[in-house]
């Protein structure tokens, strides 16, 4: 059964702004998995942009939005031994996932030149 679908679309200049000239924007959003993934990419602010719209498309498949005392950095976007993005949860995330009994989370990411975007679907 479906528990919620989330969305999102992000302007790949603005995060590429954020990354460049924002102190300390990529820790505060980032894991070290994903910043060490991102920073040596060609076009790293897409790959950096496709990361922030998965957290965000998480949190409204969730319907909390960031609130609740929930981080960034406890959603995480990696890579399965395939190569397809999963997202691993920590703390309050992941209890609030287990506490909903969702049992499985899809993701999908995309990016062009301007913009990335990610989509985000809990099955419990």
């Amino acid at each position: 059964m479906i528990l919620g679908i989330g969305t999102d679309l992000i302007e790949v200049p603005r995060i590429a702004k954020e990354i460049t000239k924002s102190r300390g924007f990529k820790e505060r959003y980032f894991s070290a998995g994903e910043i060490a993934y991102c920073e040596p990419k060609y076009g790293k602010a897409r790959n950096y942009a496709a990361r922030f719209a998965a957290k965000e498309a998480f949190f409204k498949a969730l319907g909390t939005g960031c609130s609740g005392g929930l981080a960034f950095r406890e959603v995480e976007v990696v890579n399965g031994r395939l190569g397809k993005p999963e997202l691993a949860l920590r703390g309050k995330a992941k209890d609030l996932c287990r506490d909903r009994r969702i049992r499985r989370i899809h993701v999908s990411l995309t990016h062009i030149r301007d913009y990335a975007g990610a989509v985000v679907i809990m099955e419990g």
